[in-house]
């Protein structure tokens, strides 16, 4: 079972996310938050699986919880729901460890599905924000490429080959079949690759992956 927190303001908005999510036998929402310190303390005593943080909340906004909860409960994935998709917002998300980005305004399937994504180790962004995200790497990507392929000089074979499928957006467990290694031991190279890169989660790692042509567009 996935156990989640909502974070949103309004009322109505946190009843109709843990709607759709109820509507996954998998999912269960065991909190939830009507403001982003709110929900810290929430993470911090109910320790979810995944908190789904809205980012435009009163007294702590979004991002900010999201940085502190990634700080003092690391076991939590963070996902940023919002009605926003500025390029400002998208970053910064990334930037505070979130490891799903989605849109409001996008399909109910989406929801569960970057819920499920997120909770299995992998990363999740919204269509419409995977192509903001993409568009942006293009744009300096002869730059990036270059620096990319200097943050991963360091990196074995192995954890190249790795690094790659998950920028394929693949989960550990997907990831240990593909290999034909025991689950902890992806679990194992991939906390290595992300100290070894300097990333604070997989949708970081991710987008290192990309930019140093592990992965194919």
């Amino acid at each position: 079972m996935i156990r989640v927190l909502v974070a949103d303001d309004e009322p109505m908005i946190r009843a109709g996310v843990a709607a759709i999510l109820a509507s996954d036998e998998q999912i269960e929402v065991v909190a939830e938050a009507a403001d982003g310190r709110e929900a810290v303390e929430r993470v911090r005593s109910v320790r979810p699986d995944v908190a789904l943080l809205d980012i435009r909340m009163p007294n702590l906004d979004g991002l900010s919880a999201a940085e502190q909860i990634r700080r003092l409960v690391p076991e939590t994935a963070v996902i940023m729901l919002t009605t926003f998709s500025e390029d400002e917002y998208i970053g910064r998300a990334l930037a505070a460890g979130a490891g799903g980005f989605l849109l409001k305004s996008g399909d109910p399937r989406e929801l569960v599905a970057g819920v499920r994504a997120v909770a299995d180790g992998a990363a999740f962004l919204s269509p419409k924000v995977a192509h903001r995200v993409i568009a942006q790497l293009s744009g300096e990507r002869l730059t990036r490429a270059a620096a990319a392929r200097e943050q991963i000089a360091g990196l074995t074979g192995r954890e190249r080959e790795v690094l790659a499928l998950v920028g394929a957006g693949m989960s550990n467990a997907d990831i240990a079949g593909k290999l034909f290694v025991v689950e902890g031991t992806v679990k194992a190279y991939v906390s290595t690759i992300l100290s070894r890169l300097g990333a604070k989660n997989r949708v970081q790692a991710a987008i290192v992956a990309y930019e140093a042509g592990l992965v194919g567009d």
